[in-house]
């Protein structure tokens, strides 16, 4: 038999190595304890909007728990800009907004917030009432329209859609009014027009009050709509999360695209509306994570024209607002 003896300094060598080694192991475990049981990131989306589809569908299928994201809804808000104050007033981790009402509230240094990724282009509509007389878009001059709010997508879409028919603005009376609000507005003739998110054209239809005037691919074919975007300290401060939610994000969107009608179930669940006008409505709106870094120069040029916000360097600002490689770094891991 062999024996080996050791000297009193590799023993001391071996016992310091042990101790590493465990101490390694405890500071890896409290790391994932951590994680489990860490603060919640807190998320906000539009109320009954369906381009919150791919959100609803991660925190119905659990996406976002399983990529280390546990989630708290901290706000359901009926319009872009309300979902804003919420960042500014520091309630909100990462919210889906739409891109019009975010890009506004950045550059009027009233939120700091950072793009991560996309959320659905397209998606919106004109309505007129069904039997309305009204046409065309330059027959709107003298009439009401109704739109969610000022500096929303939906508010840009429109006044864009006057421009592109020459006609001013100034020449129809644009009122703010709350998508939920807006069906019942048209049909008590309280309002000529209105453009509003999906589902509600697609409702107003189905109700048979309204039909479509035009489909916001009409007035800007594939123009950015919703995002995903975070608090820019809370970016800094809990990077994985943020991958985490936007891997969560990523996997919703591919199962709208290969589930669809569990998905149409989903959306049913979250705005209360019936599986026809949910199912007409998605028809009306394209899901996509990957960012419209031209489509965001456009509304940045297209705000500014407006005067909501000023912006003298697009690029720069663009740079800031926006993370298009963001998506690509999530992939990698």
């Amino acid at each position: 038999m062999k024996v080996i003896f050791f000297s009193w300094t590799e023993v001391r060598v071996g016992e310091a190595r042990m101790k590493k080694i465990v101490s390694l192991f405890f500071v890896n475990l409290l790391f994932f304890v951590a994680i489990a049981h860490g603060d919640p990131v807190r998320i906000a989306y539009l109320q009954s909007d369906i381009h919150q589809l791919p959100c609803w569908v991660a925190m119905e299928r659990g996406f976002f728990e399983k990529e280390g994201a546990k989630v708290e809804v901290a706000g359901i808000f009926r319009a872009g800009p309300e979902l804003m104050s919420a960042f500014a007033a520091g309630a909100l981790d990462m919210g889906y907004v739409g891109v019009a009402p975010a890009t506004t509230a950045v550059a009027n240094r009233t939120a700091r917030v950072v793009v991560l990724a996309q959320v659905n282009t397209e998606g919106s509509a004109i309505v007129v009432k069904k039997d309305s007389n009204v046409k065309t878009i330059p027959e709107l001059v003298g009439k009401s329209a109704a739109v969610p709010g000022h500096a929303t997508v939906q508010d840009s879409l429109f006044r864009k859609a006057l421009y592109q028919s020459k006609t001013s603005p100034d020449q129809v009376k644009i009122m703010v009014l709350k998508p939920p609000e807006m069906i019942g507005a048209l049909r008590t003739d309280q309002i000529d027009a209105f453009i509003a998110w999906e589902p509600y054209p697609a409702k107003a239809v189905t109700l048979g009050v309204g039909r479509i005037l035009a489909a916001s691919r009409d007035i800007w074919k594939d123009h950015p709509c919703c995002v995903l975007a975070a608090d820019a300290r809370f970016l800094e401060n809990h990077l994985d999360q943020a991958k985490g939610m936007v891997r969560g994000h990523m996997k919703a969107i591919d199962f709208i695209h290969h589930h669809r009608e569990e998905a149409i179930k989903i959306g049913v669940k979250y705005t209360g509306m019936d599986e026809a006008s949910i199912k007409l409505a998605m028809e009306n709106v394209n899901y996509t994570y990957v960012l419209s870094v031209e489509g965001e120069k456009e509304y940045v040029d297209f705000l500014t024209k407006l005067k909501y916000i000023k912006v003298d360097d697009i690029q720069s600002f663009v740079d800031r607002f926006m993370k298009p490689d963001f998506v690509k770094e999530v992939i990698k891991r």
